[in-house]
């Protein structure tokens, strides 16, 4: 008899209980490997394309529109109709292009957005979710979104894509540095590497022990996934679309299901990291509590993006590099000393030292914005008083 209660029916040992019945071990082992991917692929492709009517409907709103209304009731099925469309459309590849590279970059780069899943703690018995390296497991993968813009813009042998594949390379390595350096006070707080020991030393969220880390790591995976304010690609500048120039079919669907699914990905990791996981109140199960503060991150994201303005090539380096790169050492330091002074014998904090930490972090994070808005921000862009022109009166009749 087969225990669900203590496993969970869609736990890795219960589904391989069931396999395990008639199958040979090996196989039971890839039968329930399979069915899990399966589950947690189509879950996040539907979950991608509820979220895409959702942001469309979203952004109408805040610009006052109506968003997608035609395909299903509230336009619900427009996604759906999306993907048909192109499915339909000619699949077509350049001549002089690297056919192989030029097929496999969108598969790379949407590996690593379900990759990235099989470490996430969803419960008690996650599959994986113990692995003890999970945060290094996470930068990781991440970082192969790097290989396949490259890879993108080089296999199709054009120079407006290989030169927005390049300035996309420049963006992404830019920002993995101060999105890697956040993470370092979650660790250092939790003792650990894995994803499921920092959710359960999170008896106060780590986004209010260390918010300076939280915004840091947002900004920083804003720019990763390309979002406003931070969409160069999407940038007048940028007519030729960047690095997925000469994609079309679904070949660009792929790309777009990648782009479309990161900030969802993203959610998961924030709210694993910084918001508790699955620790809420009872009775509510703790699934629910991780869905809810998913949907609350997604929200922020989208909010973000449909009122901040975009900012220049030069703006984004230079945010990354004098900004998040400063305030993510800062954060270090801050997070080191406090650990050395709360931390017990055993390597723990309790929940008051917790709450102390977090009374002094949010006076030091609000300091050292508002040192770094005003550094970055300096003089130079404040708007110069308007001088009138000498030659305004030139044809003016004298006295």
């Amino acid at each position: 008899m087969i225990d669900f209660s203590a496993t969970g029916i869609l736990s890795f040992h219960g589904i391989y209980s069931i396999f395990d019945l008639f199958l040979p071990g090996w196989l039971a082992y890839a039968a329930t490997c399979g069915v899990l991917a399966f589950i947690v692929i189509n879950a996040m492709v539907l979950s991608t394309a509820l979220y895409v009517w959702f942001e469309r409907r979203t952004i109408g709103r805040f610009q006052s529109r109506l968003g997608p209304n035609r395909w299903g009731p509230f336009g619900l099925l427009q996604p759906f109709a999306d993907v048909i469309k192109l499915i339909v459309k000619e699949d077509t590849t350049p001549a002089t292009a690297d056919k192989i590279v030029f097929a496999i970059s969108p598969i790379v780069l949407f590996a690593p957005t379900v990759l990235t899943i099989a470490v996430i703690p969803f419960g008690e018995n996650t599959f994986l979710g113990r692995l003890n390296v999970g945060i290094l497991f996470l930068i990781g993968v991440t970082s192969l979104n790097t290989i396949a813009v490259l890879a993108a813009g080089f296999a199709s042998r054009n120079k407006y894509a290989m030169l927005g594949s390049m300035r996309g390379v420049a963006m992404l390595c830019s920002y993995e540095v101060p999105m890697a350096l956040s993470l370092v006070g979650v660790v250092l707080i939790a003792n650990s590497l894995s994803l499921y020991d920092i959710v359960q030393a999170q008896s106060v969220p780590f986004l209010l022990v260390q918010p300076l880390g939280f915004l840091v790591f947002m900004a920083a995976a804003s720019a990763e996934m390309s979002r406003t304010p931070f969409d160069q690609i999407e940038a007048e500048s940028e007519l030729g679309a960047g690095y997925h120039t000469e994609y079309s079919g679904m070949k660009f669907a792929i790309f777009q299901l990648a782009e479309f699914m990161a900030p969802i990905v993203t959610s998961i990791i924030a709210v694993a990291i910084f918001f508790g996981g699955t620790r809420g109140f009872d009775p509510i199960p703790g699934q629910v509590w991780f869905v809810i503060k998913v949907v609350i991150v997604l929200f922020g994201l989208l909010w973000v993006r449909a009122t901040w303005p975009r900012l220049r090539i030069d703006q984004i380096m230079a945010f990354a590099w004098k900004g998040l790169f400063a305030l993510a050492l800062i954060n270090i330091f801050v997070i080191a000393i406090e650990v050395m002074l709360f931390q017990n014998g055993e390597g723990h904090i309790s929940t008051r030292g917790m709450w102390t930490m977090a009374a002094v972090n949010w006076v030091i994070t609000i300091a050292a914005i508002f040192v770094m808005t005003n550094v970055l921000g300096g003089r130079r862009l404040e708007r110069p008083t308007p001088q009138p022109s000498p030659l305004a009166n030139m044809y003016a009749s004298s006295d």
